[in-house]
């Protein structure tokens, strides 16, 4: 009878110590309650709770964890209504206080997350609200955080997954990007047409500048030539003025039948002109042709070429260059 009480006895010792052992695996803490009241938090590993005056009252998840923000429709300030949806990151820092300073730890920061969603989206236009996700989410993350800082709990981050506006507004978007675009192409293609038409006036510019100057060189060159040539003629005519004045009458006599060769050879070589008839009055051509016969006899020592008596004056027919007699003079057909 003993020996079965005494073993009813270790049966029992057993089973209460075997009751109170709890063992905590790592991520995790576990809090102690006595008679309902927190004590302590059981950390990662071997712990002993004595039953039946203590138990455990909390199992808290000390990892980061996640949380769905669920999809809302949000009035941004310029009146559009655009769906949203995000997650919020958090890690328990204090078992303790997630565990016993609110009810709900996931239902709460879902709740708070969408009014803070609320708030700060509904203060933006619907531009900045597409634009400017990265300063909602600091935003969200510095008030939701703040706000969960009573709960022993910490916000790492807080991330829009999407924001869809309304398909009215996405295409009214789409059109004013597509005419955004097109502005700036004719932006810059009339900036291109303007910078080539100032290359090309600036082209045109050198090019008049230089041809005014090349024209302005030419006139300079042949106002130097007719220069030189009145310089040229006016020698002569001195040359010719001062044998006259010397008493040599044979040098006019030269002068005016090398002018009159000369116009005559002029009247010959006109394109227009297939038949050349004029007079010619022997006596000044007999004059003028011994006038360079008599100059001739005087530069060469040597006698002057003999001239028809009694030449017939008549009509000489041109066609063509003349072949002259002697140098300079139209042959005479008598």
């Amino acid at each position: 009878m003993l020996t079965t009480f005494m073993i009813a006895v270790a049966v029992l010792v057993f089973l209460y110590v075997m009751l109170g052992v709890k063992i905590v695996h790592q991520g995790h803490r576990y809090t102690i309650e006595h008679f309902g009241r927190f004590v302590r938090v059981a950390q990662p590993g071997f712990n002993y709770v004595p039953p039946f005056f203590y138990r455990v009252g909390h199992k808290i998840n000390m990892m980061e964890q996640v949380v769905d923000i669920p999809g809302q429709e949000i009035i941004t300030k310029d009146n559009a209504m655009v769906a949203v949806d995000g997650v919020v990151f958090f890690q328990v820092m204090d078992a303790a206080k997630a565990a016993y300073e609110v009810s709900d730890l996931y239902l709460a920061l879902m709740a708070l997350s969408t009014t803070n969603l609320r708030t700060v989206m509904g203060s933006m236009d619907l531009d900045e609200t597409l634009s400017k996700r990265d300063e909602i989410n600091a935003r969200l993350l510095a008030v939701v955080d703040h706000a969960t800082e009573p709960w022993g709990v910490k916000i790492t981050r807080v991330e829009l997954k999407d924001i869809r506006p309304p398909r009215d507004i996405v295409d009214a978007m789409t059109r004013q990007m597509k005419a955004e675009r097109e502005k700036r192409a004719a932006i810059l293609e009339s900036e291109g047409l303007r910078a080539s038409e100032i290359l090309r006036a600036e082209g045109e510019k050198q090019a008049k500048i230089l041809q005014a100057e090349g024209l302005r060189e030419a006139a300079f060159r042949e106002a130097e030539a007719r220069e030189r040539a009145a310089e040229a003629e006016a020698k002569a005519t001195t040359l010719v003025s001062d044998a006259i004045a010397g008493g040599n009458a044979q040098a006019i006599n030269y002068f005016v039948a090398q002018k009159y060769v000369e116009a005559v050879a002029e009247f010959a070589r006109s394109p227009n002109a297939k038949t050349i008839l004029f007079p010619v009055e022997a006596t000044q051509l007999i004059g003028t042709l011994g006038g360079i016969g008599e100059l001739a006899r005087e530069v060469m020592g040597g006698d002057a070429p003999k001239l028809p008596s009694q030449p017939r004056p008549r009509a000489v027919a041109s066609r063509g260059t003349p072949s002259p007699t002697v140098p300079g003079a139209p042959r005479i057909e008598g």
